[in-house]
């Protein structure tokens, strides 16, 4: 099998700053719901694939990455989303009796995803989703990917909005 871990990249963002130090350079007030963005809720640790990898190794890395889907980026412009390709993906190959070690990223991929930028509104990424029959929504800053969405950071959001972050927790 080919090297596609290679492939993966992992972006940093404040939020995680806040996990590992306890702080943020910029602190952020709490929302509701109605004023949550995509930003907000999108988890920043992307794990991202090149189009000519095997499909083995898409499967590799969401399973060791718990994702269920993974970013496919230009290997010339890494930070540019160019597909996607998710487990439900994984599922279908495998269950037409395809080779996993022998199918490239590339042929199963949706190309051009729908991506949202990080002011975008929550509600209008979950308006989006069931608009278009989709669970992943890339999150981008002009066209540099930041992180990704799913149905689930959405729907925790919409129901359970985060409680504020006051000071670092105890330890």
């Amino acid at each position: 099998m080919e090297d596609g871990i290679g492939s993966i990249r992992i972006w940093w963002t404040m939020q995680e700053e806040w996990i590992m130090t306890g702080t943020t350079s910029q602190p952020r007030a709490p929302q509701g719901p109605d004023s949550m963005t995509a930003g907000d809720v999108m988890r920043p640790a992307l794990t991202t694939v090149e189009p000519n990898a095997h499909l083995a190794a898409a499967a590799y890395l969401m399973r060791h990455a718990h994702a269920t889907s993974l970013v496919v980026v230009d290997g010339d412009q890494a930070d540019r989303p160019v597909g996607l390709i998710t487990e439900a993906d994984v599922v279908r190959a495998v269950a037409d009796g395809k080779d996993a070690n022998d199918v490239r990223i590339e042929d199963l991929m949706t190309t051009h995803p729908t991506v949202i930028p990080a002011a975008t509104p929550i509600r209008n990424a979950a308006r989006s989703m069931i608009a278009g029959h989709f669970r992943h929504l890339p999150v981008v800053d002009d066209t540099r990917l930041v992180g990704m969405v799913d149905i689930g950071d959405i729907c925790a959001a919409l129901l359970d909005p985060p409680a504020p972050r006051s000071s670092p927790p105890a330890g």
